[in-house]
């Protein structure tokens, strides 16, 4: 009977999880989290089972599990969150490690930054893309900072001790906040920095997505540090209907982040933040550290990758995605294939 019963839960394991290496499964995390698009949750055993039988599949449970787990892993399961920038800088980073002869299998468009975070930890994939400011408010929580080096040194000692992975080394590309004016407005009042703009704020019209009124780093921190207010505050929910409305004039300011292909594009002017109240958010892999044992060369490829990017390529690559629908994929192997990792 033993037998069987072992038997039979192994299957059950071996149907349900593809490549565990811990107890708790990313079906579990997302019900324990309670998503509105998670699962019903993990299921439970009959309670009118003896409790001599329960024990031994409890026992075969764990017993299998951590086996499955002992076993070397033979790919690098690479995810990403859920927007453009994350769908190619996985790819692209996928696209890497497979053109230097390491096994790869994708998991792209996971979810936000949460459930990402626990697929990684759990095994359900092994590395993913992250930024540093992410990383700082909504895992380690800690003080936001402007100090980019301190930033990524906290999450990355953070991620060390706590989760058993390793930050790479970041790439040019620092996805923070901006404030964002057109040519006409930035040649009318000379602005280069956000110090500028709070000589003239008053006059100007200010367009962001809604959160951006509460934040700390949105209006009360624009106030705070650089006693910023303006003549009215527009709520835009989509992006690119803040990008429109910059462009007809209905705006003469508006809130984006420092990758978004409409800056270059439109030649708009992102203004430099002098006095370093938007926190930074500087991308970089996130990786296992078992799989880095497993794989002493991925570390090499990605660190490679991630020098040759920076907020200007990641413009021209998001725009290629979101402006041209041109695929994530196809657009990550032409990029790899210029900067010498293609095949």
């Amino acid at each position: 009977m033993s037998i069987l019963i072992i038997k039979h839960t192994k299957r059950c394991i071996e149907g349900k999880i593809k490549r565990t290496r811990a107890a708790v499964t990313f079906r579990q995390f997302k019900s324990a989290h309670c998503q509105p698009d998670c699962a019903a949750g993990p299921r439970s055993f009959d309670r009118s089972i003896p409790m001599r039988k329960s024990a031994l599949i409890a026992a075969s449970i764990v017993s299998l599990a951590f086996g499955m787990a002992a076993h070397a892993a033979d790919k690098i399961v690479v995810g990403t969150k859920n927007f453009t920038e994350q769908y190619i800088l996985g790819e692209i980073y996928a696209g890497a490690l497979e053109n230097a002869g390491i096994p790869v299998e994708r998991k792209i468009n996971l979810g936000g930054t949460l459930i990402a975070h626990q697929a990684l930890v759990s095994g359900d994939i092994d590395m993913y893309p992250e930024y540093t400011g992410t990383a700082l408010i909504s895992v380690v929580k800690g003080p936001v900072s402007s100090d980019a080096d301190a930033v990524y040194k906290t999450v990355q000692d953070h991620y060390a001790k706590n989760f058993q992975l390793t930050w790479l080394k970041p790439a040019g590309i620092n996805n923070g906040y901006a404030l964002i004016v057109g040519p006409e407005t930035a040649a009318k009042y000379n602005l280069k920095t956000m110090s500028d703009l709070s000589k003239v704020s008053k006059d100007l019209v200010l367009g962001a997505g809604p959160e951006f009124a509460d934040r700390t780093d949105g209006l009360p921190g624009l106030k705070a540090k650089y006693g910023m207010e303006f003549k009215e505050f527009r709520q835009f929910a989509k992006l690119g209907l803040r990008y429109d409305a910059l462009a007809a004039g209905q705006i003469q300011v508006g809130n984006g982040f420092a990758t978004d292909w409409q800056i270059a594009d439109k030649k708009f002017v992102s203004l430099a933040d002098d006095k370093g109240l938007f926190p930074p958010y500087y991308v970089a892999p996130i990786i296992r550290d078992d799989i880095l044992k497993q794989f002493p060369g991925a570390e090499d490829v990605l660190n490679k990758v991630s020098a040759v990017l920076d907020n200007q390529v990641m413009q021209q690559l998001n725009a290629l995605v979101e402006r041209d629908h041109e695929e994530a994929k196809d657009v990550a192997a032409e990029f790899l294939k210029q900067h010498g990792f293609g095949k």
